[in-house]
């Protein structure tokens, strides 16, 4: 990993995994201690602040709230110990999971 604890940079292309990682080393001490439901309220308000720039339209802070969504959301996975580049590939990986093709046809009224 190309990074250095002393600064404030990341300089990888980052994978899923890669932020796990990052997401961990800066705050796993704080988010074992809150625990899932904590870090849950936390991340739900983090998709009301995204729901409101989503109103909003487009602006340099719709990009931020998309990033503290996904953050929060790594944070949950990390607490709960789940891997989820490996969950995303398991789900989805081998194309849809509703109908199973690698380019949905699910009925668009239908979640696949």
């Amino acid at each position: 990993m190309n990074h250095n604890p002393s600064t404030t940079e990341y300089h990888q292309p980052l994978t899923l995994s890669g932020l796990q990682e990052l997401i961990d080393k800066m705050y796993s001490q704080k988010d074992e201690a809150r625990g899932i439901d904590g870090t849950f309220m936390w991340l739900m308000e983090e998709i009301g602040e995204l729901a409101a720039a989503l109103r909003e339209g487009p602006s340099e802070n719709l990009a931020k709230e998309f990033a503290d969504v996904l953050a929060w959301l790594v944070t949950i996975a990390n607490v709960a110990n789940v891997d989820l580049e490996q969950a995303v590939m398991d789900k989805y990986g081998n194309g849809c999971p509703g109908c199973k093709k690698m380019i949905c046809v699910c009925d668009s009224a239908e979640k696949p």
